[in-house]
């Protein structure tokens, strides 16, 4: 297992360099959701962020802490639509071409994000092996720079930045929950909370349907990646070594819900925060909601991670 390669001085060293190219996001709270979950909850809205999800922090560190040599033909990346759109909008600020490639059933939505920043889109089939080949051919023809959607130090140190943010607006936090996918977002968390404030628990939420991070963590062997369906697109990816061995070292715990509870949960959070959600946003209040953890009366922390949804296509 590689030796970690972040620490919490990458973290705030990105937290510098991208600090003029992403939001600090607002934390949403709701009496009435605190009363069905039986705790204090606080929401860090990242769905408000720039390109619409988290990503853009790791994509932002990760471009702009390239040379321009680095960069003389541009960059590379597969997706299933935030992580693109994200490095399409730091290689529009860098002024280099971006290539995404994307799972032919992507979103409308994300696909229109990611055209939007001038990404140009390489569409394949919704598997991991797919979008890698994909993307390695592109990297071999070009020679543009490939930027891993988790599986990079500067990608999870940008990601790690909204650990920093998020205990300086609520420095009460007990609990921190985020969802997993293939890791990026709850490794930056990690380390950053762990340096902070290490009494923290870190809590990773998953769907059922996609589970390969719960598996791994349970077992302590870094399960293979695997056919997935489940509504949380976003979570499909699956742990690199780098990742798990972040989780390993810093995580309390990881659940799953199924996806009926991801779908209520989405809306449950319209209802009472007045925000849309996409579904991997919605993980970790599912968790909540059904009891999944032992919280009560606990100051929660909970990463809303995007809001990229197809307004036609809402699950209800």
């Amino acid at each position: 297992m590689p030796r970690p390669d972040v620490t919490l001085q990458d973290i705030r060293a990105a937290q510098a360099r991208i600090g003029k190219c992403v939001l600090r996001t607002p934390v949403l709270e709701s009496a009435l959701l605190n009363a069905v979950c039986g705790a204090r909850l606080y929401f860090k809205c990242e769905n408000l962020q720039h390109t619409g999800a988290f990503k853009a922090r790791g994509a932002s560190n990760a471009v702009l802490a390239r040379s321009a040599s680095e960069l003389q033909a541009g960059v590379v990346t597969h997706s299933s639509g935030n992580h693109g759109a994200a490095v399409a909008r730091a290689a529009q600020l860098r002024g280099v071409p971006a290539r995404v490639v994307m799972p032919h059933n992507s979103s409308a939505a994300k696909l229109a994000a990611v055209r939007a920043y001038g990404g140009q889109i390489t569409l394949c089939a919704p598997t991991l092996a797919a979008r890698e080949a994909a993307a390695a051919q592109i990297v071999a023809d070009t020679h543009a720079l490939f930027i891993h959607p988790y599986d990079d130090p500067d990608v999870i140190a940008g990601q790690g930045t909204l650990a920093l943010e998020f205990l300086e607006q609520i420095p009460q936090l007990q609990w921190l929950l985020c969802p997993i996918g293939g890791g990026g977002l709850a490794s930056g968390i990690a380390v950053a909370v762990h340096g902070l404030r290490p009494e923290v628990r870190l809590v990773a939420v998953e769907p059922a349907s996609a589970d390969d991070a719960f598996r791994s963590f349970e077992t302590g062997v870094l399960a293979p990646p695997v056919p997935t369906h489940t509504i949380a697109d976003g979570l499909r990816g699956a742990l690199s070594a780098r990742t798990f061995g972040f989780i390993r070292q810093h995580l309390h715990a990881i659940v799953t819900v199924d996806e009926q509870a991801i779908v209520q949960a989405m809306r449950e959070l319209w209802q009472h925060l007045r925000i849309i959600v996409e579904p991997s946003s919605a993980v970790p209040y599912a968790a909540l909601a059904g009891r999944k953890l032992d919280v009560d009366d606990a100051h929660v922390g909970i990463v809303l991670t995007g809001g990229n949804v197809d307004i036609d296509e809402l699950p209800w």
